[in-house]
């Protein structure tokens, strides 16, 4: 009779077995089974339909009348349909306030951006009226202020340059920055559509960092043409080249009023900057200071006739409406290869400036800003300008910051803004006739410093030494080549940092938690139990593929074969010999292609030459359809296939 208990307790435990290895069983049959993973063209029209379609629109199964399906796709593409119907007085009142502070800014700015890409003052007065309205209407961030920048307008001047001199040429030169704008809004739109943003990121944060500050350097070089009066200067932007023409400019004729009027202005515009920082409150101060210094330099030179002595002056700006360029864009010739190059590099540089500035104040107001439908809404703005005459357009970080503190609530402040500048195009340009263009150079340069950040530069040494290299890659290259190498040495560097750790992934041995199910990486986890007679090995690396196959190859024959033959050593004596299985968590592998089967299918031979059997772990998506696929899932067993590396190891010790 005593043996009746024994014989229970054996029964519910061998039924206890029996469900868990069902239960088991059921759930690799989910993962084994489970629906194939959407082809390329059905990713690629899924993505479009996330961007035209608003989500309500995509998700509902119910039939809805055609009237309301179109609206809600009209909402999809214009935002301002669907928060408009809510806009307020109140809110009004804060936005007309934001984009007067924000079109005292813009003017002056605007105007001094066109001079440093080399073209009429005008043309950066419309880059600030057409390509902020169309934002307005299907952009998504509330507080970015769109317009001409420094660092895009420099980057179309010194890539142009070579191709058409704006001195010789000045209607061809113009011609083809409208062209330029066109490619750069191409780009930007088919960015968004396909959601092909990952091409940005290519040009990472560290890079980012370090091309901004060489390019500001060099802008600030750039304009000591306009700050010392210097008549001829070099076409040229590495840094070499503009200090050998400030220096030999100085055995030429030059005019010190233009130095001393434009560091006077200089001095009041850095502290109005520093005022502002220092108070808040004061935020208005340093974002009307620049106008003050165009008002005040302009009464100036007009009353004391210091354009007779040496002092240059903007002369004539053409006003009123922005004229239409269609009949201006280049799509035949010589340069039409030229002029796609730079639209992409501009379309890049722009689209990086614009989504950077945009998540960073949405993510102070608490808001998610899809990258994608930034990318289309920048991409129309820019092909609307390259046919209203004007030039690449993104978002200012300096004009967003004091859109923000200014109190803006939503894009209208780009609205008022754009107004603004209209009606300054119509009735005040003739008042600017006597601008001094030191008063220009001095507005750039006080903007220069927000571009140059050295906290962030020793951030980024002290995190990561390769970004590093590729932030100091980009500052060098800009500073001392172009700013086309720059940005290639960029690129290079993050590209190749990418490369190293796909093509040389690690291979990390695993072990479980003490008193938990967890897996971790023994390496990290010292005191993480290694299972008797199972090696479980975790692969990281997002893909599995040509490019590393055979470095894993080779790190499974050091880390298994080598183990197994006992030539390392590396194994405790009580395991040597012992190994029955072998357990690969795919958990990080989130596609493989042919070459990786191949590795993997070598690994399986060598295993079962030697006795020991093969299990995964966790599979993803695309992962376990192309397993299935290459009947490699055929060869090893179905029943080596595991929802988790948890029970892949329950599962081994079960059968061992």
């Amino acid at each position: 009779m005593g043996s009746l208990p024994t014989e229970t307790m054996v029964e519910e435990r061998q039924q206890q077995l029996d469900l868990e290895n069902s239960s088991r069983a059921e759930r690799a049959h989910w993962l084994l089974n489970s629906p194939d993973p959407p082809g390329i063209w059905h990713e690629l029209i899924g993505s479009i339909r996330e961007i035209v379609f608003p989500r309500k629109l995509s998700s509902s199964n119910t039939k809805q009348p055609w009237s309301s399906r179109s609206f809600l796709v009209l909402q999809g593409l214009f935002p301002i349909l669907r928060w408009g119907r809510i806009y307020s007085v109140s809110k009004f009142k804060h936005d007309l306030m934001a984009g007067l502070t924000l079109a005292s800014l813009s003017i002056p700015q605007s105007i001094g951006y066109a001079n440093l890409a080399k073209l009429d003052p005008q043309y950066g007065l419309y880059t600030s009226v057409v390509p902020p309205l169309i934002y307005a209407l299907m952009g998504s961030s509330r507080e970015i202020a769109i317009g001409p920048v420094a660092v895009v307008s420099m980057l179309l001047s010194s890539m142009i340059q070579p191709v058409i001199d704006p001195a010789a040429d000045p209607i061809a030169y113009r011609n083809l920055v409208f062209t330029v704008t066109f490619f750069a809004g191409l780009f930007q739109s088919v960015f968004g559509l396909f959601r092909l943003g990952f091409l940005v990121d290519f040009l990472s944060h560290a890079a980012i960092v370090g091309f901004m500050a060489g390019a500001a350097i060099v802008i600030g070089l750039q304009q000591l043409k306009g700050l010392l009066g210097i008549g001829h200067f070099t076409t040229k932007t590495d840094v070499v080249s503009v200090l050998e023409s400030v220096f030999s400019s100085f055995h030429h004729s030059w005019y010190p009023l233009n130095f001393v009027l434009g560091c006077s202005f200089l001095i009041f515009l850095l502290f109005a900057r520093f005022i502002g920082r220092r108070n808040k409150k004061l935020f208005w101060f340093p974002a009307i200071a620049p106008l003050l210094s165009v008002i005040l330099s302009t009464f100036i030179v007009y009353m004391t006739r210091a354009d007779k002595h040496g002092v240059k002056i903007v002369k004539h700006i053409k006003g009123g409406l922005n004229p239409s360029s269609a009949h201006q864009l280049q799509f035949q010739g010589p340069h039409l290869g030229q002029a796609a190059k730079i639209g992409l590099i501009s379309a890049i540089i722009a689209l990086t400036e614009a989504v950077a500035v945009g998540r960073s104040f949405a993510s102070i107001k608490g808001y998610h800003l899809d990258g994608n439908k930034e990318m289309v809404a920048m991409g129309f703005m820019n092909l609307a300008g390259s046919l209203t005459s004007c030039y690449v357009a993104t978002g200012s970080f300096s004009r967003t910051a004091v859109n923000f503190s200014a109190g803006c609530q939503t894009v209208v402040s780009n609205i008022v803004m754009a107004i603004t500048v209209l009606f300054s195009l119509i009735l005040f340009t003739k008042l600017l006739y006597y601008t001094p263009i030191a008063i220009l150079a001095s507005i750039i340069l006080s903007a220069l410093p927000g571009l140059i950040d050295l906290h962030e530069a020793y951030n980024i040494y002290k995190v990561d030494k390769l970004d590093f290299i590729a932030c100091i890659g980009a500052f060098l290259g800009v500073l001392f080549a172009s700013v086309e190498i720059g940005l290639l040495v960029a690129v290079s560097i993050s590209f190749a940092k990418v490369l190293l750790n796909s093509i040389r992934p690690s291979l990390q041995l695993l072990g479980r938690l003490p008193r938990t199910d967890t897996f971790c990486e023994m390496s990290q986890f010292p005191m993480a139990i290694e299972t008797p007679g199972i090696l479980t090995i975790r692969i990281n690396s997002a893909l599995l593929c040509f490019a590393n196959a055979n470095f894993v190859r080779e790190r499974q024959e050091f880390m298994i074969t080598k183990w197994v033959t006992e030539e390392e050593g590396d194994l405790p004596e009580a395991t040597k010999k012992t190994i029955q299985a072998v357990i690969l968590d795919m958990s990080n592998v989130m596609n493989v292609d042919t070459s990786g089967i191949l590795a993997l299918e070598e690994l399986h031979k060598e295993l079962t030459s030697n006795g020991i059997d093969l299990a995964m772990g966790c599979p993803r998506w695309q992962v376990i359809h192309k397993l299935k696929l290459a009947k490699f899932v055929d060869r090893i067993g179905k029943g080596c296939i595991f929802l988790s590396v948890g029970e892949a190891v329950d599962a081994c010790l079960s059968n061992c």
